[in-house]
C-alpha cells in the first residue's frame, strides 16, 4: 500500500535543504510510528519519494512525498502523530492512500505548480504592472536556458499556463516535472530583462532637474535598489487530460482518506 503526504514547509525551515528534509522526515516517520516499509539487501532505507525537490529559500503551502507502508493506518491518526514530531517550518496536512502502480508517483506524473512571487526588497517602475502585461502577451519569451552540459535558447512562453497580477504580487502556474520544468526566477529574470530593470546592483535615477554628475548627466541622488523577489511555491498538479487537452488535478486530490 502506498500513501502520498502533503505538507508546508514556511519560516526558517525553508532555508534548509533537499536532503535536510529527507532526514527529517525519516526521524519523523520513526517518532510518529508510522508504518513505512523498507528497502531490502545489507542498507535497508526507507521507501520515500519527493515530487519535487523545493529550493533553498522557498517557502510553500503545497509539497509532496510518496512512501509505502506495511500495514494501513487511519489518516488523521497519521496527520496527528507526524504533526506532534514535527517543529515549527514544516507542517503536515493531509495523508491519502494512492494507486500502487510505479507511473503514478507523484515525481511521474508531475505537470504543473502554482508560484506566488513577491517583491522582498528593492523597487520596481512605477508602471512595472503595465510592462508585466505586454510582456505576458507577447507570443514568445525567449530565453538561454542552461544545463549542466550546456545551454540553448528556449521559448518558454507555452510554459506559462496561468498568471493574475494580485495585487503587488504576481501569480504563475507554470509547467513542472521531468519532460517540462520551468522556475518562477527564469521567469522574472526575462521579464527584469524586457523591462530593462536592474542591470546593476543598484541604479541612479536621473532627471533634468538635478545636479551635473562628473559625466555630464543629471542625478537626483536617489537610487534605486535592484528588485528581490520570495517564491513561495502554492500547490502541484498532475496533468489529467485526454486527447492533448490539459487538465491539471492536485496531487493531493488524486488520493483517498484511509480511515
Amino acid at each position: 500500500m502506498k500513501a502520498r503526504i502533503k505538507f508546508r514547509k514556511y519560516g526558517a525551515l525553508r532555508f534548509i535543504g533537499h536532503l535536510d528534509v529527507m532526514r527529517f522526515f525519516q526521524k519523523v516517520m520513526r517518532r510518529a510510528d508510522i508504518p513505512i516499509a523498507f528497502t531490502g539487501g545489507y542498507s535497508p532505507h526507507m521507501i520515500m519519494s519527493f515530487a519535487s525537490p523545493l529550493g533553498i529559500g522557498l517557502s510553500s503551502d503545497g509539497e509532496y512525498f510518496d512512501i509505502e507502508l506495511t500495514e494501513p493506518i487511519s489518516s488523521n491518526e497519521a496527520v496527528r502523530r507526524m504533526n506532534e514530531a514535527c517543529v515549527e517550518g514544516i507542517e503536515v496536512l493531509s495523508f491519502r492512500k494512492i494507486s500502487d502502480e510505479k507511473k503514478m508517483t507523484g515525481m511521474t506524473i508531475l505537470a504543473g505548480a502554482d508560484y506566488l512571487v513577491s517583491l522582498r526588497k528593492g523597487t520596481l517602475p512605477d508602471d512595472w504592472k503595465e510592462k508585466f502585461r505586454e510582456f505576458m502577451s507577447m507570443p514568445e519569451i525567449r530565453i538561454v536556458k542552461q544545463t549542466k552540459r550546456s545551454e540553448r535558447e528556449v521559448d518558454i512562453r507555452p510554459l506559462i499556463y496561468q498568471w493574475e497580477l494580485r495585487g503587488d504580487d504576481i501569480f504563475l502556474q507554470l509547467a513542472a516535472g521531468s519532460s517540462e520544468n520551468l522556475k518562477p526566477d527564469l521567469v522574472m529574470e526575462a521579464f527584469m530583462d524586457y523591462a530593462g530593470i536592474g542591470a546593476a546592483d543598484t541604479e541612479t535615477v536621473k532627471n533634468g532637474g538635478g545636479t551635473e554628475d562628473a559625466g555630464g548627466g543629471h542625478e537626483t541622488g536617489e537610487e534605486r535598489e535592484m528588485p528581490v523577489f520570495s517564491y513561495h511555491r502554492l500547490e502541484m498538479y498532475a496533468d489529467c487530460g485526454k486527447d492533448g487537452e490539459r487538465r491539471l488535478v492536485t496531487l493531493e486530490h488524486l488520493g483517498e482518506e484511509l480511515e
